[in-house]
């Protein structure tokens, strides 16, 4: 059995206080026309989030930064968020590199840049990434085809993003501001790679859970779901055993005459299931996206959780009666991810919804962003393959495109990276958590005086990008405060070479 093909890549920050304004069109772009006016006071009304404490703008972004063909010129609107309550005037300027979903589920949930804002007097600005939330170049019929897709890739968002922060330095009369990139996940990688393609711009980036090396062969291909494995390996045993011998109960379930009645009465569905793929995938997602956030306090992120989850979950497993089934068990312990609010009277296996607005990952994966993955015999779920030409022929079936397995690594780098970085790379933090998966894919290791890794045993998916807490442990506390103290350092070299140029 093949992996579920959608990959959840995730972050970022909250904010508060509302700025003074900004003027929305740079003097290097034309005024809105009438059309485009009022399309801007319909996005203005649809913003999703209305009390998210942020200052909500449009730029004008041009669809095509590459090519000088008559369509590249067409303008989209790009969203961006900006909390100035702290900023003085050629105070540092903290960008998010937003990833693949709605800007506002990432603004909301992450507090990191917020708390460290009053000491920089740092300006906050979240931009979203093309072709997600409400930046949608092409309006309704942005997914339609390759042809309108074309448009979505990881070189033509970080050139948005260039484009905006330059603009927005002009806006501000602020052009002596030093700008600082955070990103994670996706977002975390795009943050490094702006870092990489733009050092004119940043003068540094704090990369989060960011799987740069999860591409070719640099990273092992079993290497996420083996990740996943351990967390609940770690948590408990017994637990481990039982999801991994779930899968066999459930295929040999499906097989009875009364198979799937039966599964749809245990996993109290809304109504009954037509295939075992969707409890197959159901049950998955809810071990790994809790493997991905088992953070240390009670968290938001995906879906409202306790505390270390994982161990929640394992607790559950573990609580049984031997003579319970398996497949019992694993429903208990997936329905505390779906349903720890205790809101659910019943599930919709078969029709899920994309309420962050992750759709547009389905054409990047199947473009620039291949990442093969498997599992193996350790992994507590069923052995899989990766056969690239199966891979290649869904593509195409579904896009029409075929995929480019190496562009990435040859865009950006990868491999032999401590060599590479070494030489032509600096100020870059990569931060990772043991118990997040996508950290097997990141930079685990110091590559040189000025490309940190900071590393935790027990950190999850980008947990430091978090709000702090009270109940934050000491790890936690203290990895943040080295994140906090390599920036200063950022910010005030760079302000020195200033003043002495």
């Amino acid at each position: 059995m093949a992996p579920p093909s959608s990959f959840l890549f995730l972050l970022l920050l909250t904010i508060s206080a509302t700025p003074p304004p900004i003027q929305s069109t740079p003097t290097f772009f034309p005024k809105p026309t009438n059309y485009q006016s009022s399309l801007l006071k319909q996005l203005a009304k649809s913003n999703p989030n209305p009390k998210l404490p942020y200052k909500t703008h449009y730029f004008p972004q041009i669809l095509d930064h590459f090519t000088f063909q008559p369509q590249s010129s067409k303008i989209f609107y790009q969203k961006y968020l900006i909390n100035s309550h702290y900023w003085h005037k050629n105070g540092p300027i903290f960008v998010y590199t937003g990833n693949e979903g709605d800007i506002e589920w990432f603004a909301a949930n992450t507090g990191f840049m917020l708390d460290i804002a009053p000491k920089f007097n740092a300006l906050l600005v979240f931009i979203e990434h093309r072709f997600y939330g409400q930046s949608m170049p092409f309006g309704k019929k942005s997914y339609k085809s390759a042809k309108t897709l074309g448009y979505l890739n990881s070189q033509q968002a970080l050139a948005d993003f260039a484009v905006l922060i330059r603009s927005l330095k002009k806006n501000y009369s602020s052009e002596a501001s030093p700008v600082v990139v955070f990103g994670g996940s996706y977002g975390g990688m795009l943050a490094a790679w702006f870092r990489l393609k733009y050092p004119h711009i940043a003068i540094g980036a704090l990369a989060s859970s960011a799987p740069i090396l999860q591409f070719d062969d640099i990273t092992p291909w079993s290497s996420f779901y083996d990740a996943v494995s351990k967390d609940y390996k770690d948590a408990s045993l017994n637990c481990y055993e039982v999801i991994k011998g779930s899968w066999q109960e459930l295929e040999d379930l499906s097989a009875q005459k009364l198979g799937l009645a039966e599964l749809s009465k245990t996993f109290k569905t809304c109504k009954n299931l037509q295939s075992v793929y969707s409890v197959r995938n159901w049950l998955w997602e809810a071990f790994v996206y809790t493997s991905m956030v088992n953070y240390p306090t009670e968290a938001n992120f995906m879906m409202p959780l306790p505390a270390y989850p994982v161990q929640a979950m394992c607790k559950i497993i573990d609580g049984f009666s031997t003579r319970a089934t398996k497949i019992s068990k694993v429903f208990a312990a997936a329905s505390m991810y779906y349903n720890y609010s205790q809101t659910e009277k019943c599930f919709d296996l078969e029709n899920e919804t994309d309420a962050h607005g992750l759709s547009g990952w389905g054409w990047q994966a199947c473009t620039e962003m291949v990442m093969p993955m498997t599992c193996s015999d350790d992994s507590m779920f069923p052995p899989s393959s990766f056969d690239y030409k199966d891979f290649a022929e869904n593509c195409r079936k579904k896009y029409g495109v075929m995929p480019r397995p190496h562009w990435i690594t040859t865009e950006y780098g990868g491999s032999r990276i401590e060599q590479v970085l070494k030489r032509s790379g600096s100020n870059i933090i990569f931060s990772n958590g043991m118990q997040d998966p996508w950290s097997r894919g990141s930079v685990l290791k110091n590559i040189s005086a000025t490309i940190i890794a900071l590393v935790t045993k027990q950190g999850a998916h980008h947990v430091d990008f978090r709000s702090a807490t009270k109940e934050d442990p000491d790890w936690l506390v203290q990895q943040r405060r080295q994140e906090e103290e390599i920036i200063q350092s950022w910010v005030d070299e760079y302000y020195r070479d200033i003043k002495h140029r």
